[in-house]
């Protein structure tokens, strides 16, 4: 027989075993079911999908973009739809071939998405992302100037590539085979940029740059970019922009060819770096380009943007009177005299400043003379007392 009680405590084994056994189970089946309690689902990323514009004809578009229309915006402004057909098959995307559906991804059939912009300029903002297509290189530097830094700050009004370029009309600005910019481009740039820049317009154009390119349409003249760059415009108001400023006017003031034509130094950049504001400023742009320093540069005596004649007698610096002023700002003790040791960027001769010319060619005959005559006296007696030295008997020869 069994024993009642041998079966009874293997019964409560096996009870407690299946319990332990059905706890387990149930408990991994709940950790398959419900893993997100435990820890957060992976969230898969969706590619960004690619836009393949839709091919159709620029004449289909101008079919209804011909007319002057426009449309009434939230902000309360017109949006002007019209296209001149002729001003865009003249312009640099038209004539290439350009179709409208490359630029407007978006637009691929009759009525038009619905617009989202709520003013003209959200309208701007929203559309110079296209130009990044076929402009990767220039996007890229824009992202690095004052306009793209001051657009993420919040300035709305920044200006963005439409704002210099109208997709629709705007013309090539570089020859094909040079690589230069094109004389009626160079002419047009200071416009392009008074659409913002107004009132530095009318100082440009004022200064003896902006007047000979204005006025006589002189293409040696620098515009606002040759000073402040395309599209990596650096901000002018900081240190390492006026630091570098004096490189800027050697670009042009360095030019033999160029200056020779108006009979204007190309000593300036030398001249300016031989003296203590140029060699200190030379130092600081080495060692510390963001520091500013109280060095006068350039555009500190010169001016900015109303740059004017050496000879004129409001501003110009050959007027010993307007040199003094500009000595003053930075050396308020400065009497009647203190301008006259500058030379204006030349190097004394005969004709500009003879009695500096005169000293400097004696010094420099003077100089070399005392210098040399001393070396060879001293090379001379050298000389001399070691053949002395060979020549005197020993000590053993005197005694024979």
């Amino acid at each position: 027989m069994i024993d009642a009680h041998r079966w009874s405590r293997g019964v409560g084994w096996l009870g407690i075993s299946l319990c332990i056994g059905a706890m387990l189970w149930l408990a991994g089946l709940a950790g398959s079911i419900a893993p997100a309690h435990a820890a957060p689902p992976v969230q898969e990323t969706t590619p960004t999908p690619v836009v393949t514009p839709v091919m159709v004809s620029n004449e289909t578009c101008l079919a209804c973009h011909v007319r002057a229309s426009s449309i009434k915006l939230p902000s309360g402004e017109d949006l002007y739809l019209g296209i001149n057909p002729d001003h865009y098959a003249s312009s640099v995307h038209g004539s290439a071939g350009q179709l409208c559906t490359q630029c407007h991804t978006t637009i691929s059939s009759y009525p038009h998405p619905p617009l989202q912009a709520q003013d003209l300029r959200e309208v701007a903002i929203a559309s110079y992302e296209l130009c990044k297509t076929c402009h990767a290189d220039k996007y890229e530097l824009s992202m690095d100037s004052t306009h793209q830094k001051a657009l993420r700050a919040g300035n709305r009004q920044a200006a963005v590539c439409s704002d210099c370029h109208n997709p629709h009309t705007q013309q090539r600005i570089l020859d094909q085979n040079t690589k230069q910019t094109l004389p009626s481009a160079h002419l047009e740039i200071p416009q392009t940029c008074a659409r913002c820049h107004s009132a530095i317009y009318d100082q440009y154009k004022q200064s003896v740059h902006g007047a000979a390119l204005v006025n006589a349409q002189n293409p040696d003249v620098p515009t606002c970019i040759d000073c402040h760059g395309v599209h990596k415009i650096a901000d002018p108001t900081s240190a390492a922009f006026r630091l570098n400023s004096p490189a800027i006017c050697a670009k042009c003031h360095t030019d033999a060819a160029m200056m020779a034509k108006y009979g204007i130094s190309t000593d300036v950049l030398n001249t300016y770096l031989a003296d203590f504001h140029g060699s200190t400023v030379t130092l600081f742009e080495k060692q510390a380009p963001d520091q500013v320093t109280n060095k006068p540069v350039c555009i500190d005596c010169h001016g900015f943007h109303d740059i004017k004649k050496a000879s004129d007698p409001q501003k110009g610096l050959q007027v010993r009177a307007n040199l003094l002023a500009k000595c003053k700002s930075c050396h308020p003790d400065a009497s009647a005299n203190f301008s006259e040791a500058w030379l204006s960027h030349y190097t004394p001769d005969r004709e500009k400043y003879p009695v500096v010319y005169y000293v400097n060619l004696f010094y420099q005959i003077v100089i070399p003379t005392v210098i040399g005559g001393m070396i060879v006296f001293v090379a001379g007696d050298t000389g001399r007392r070691f053949l002395n030295k060979r020549r005197r008997p020993s000590t053993g020869e005197k005694k024979a």
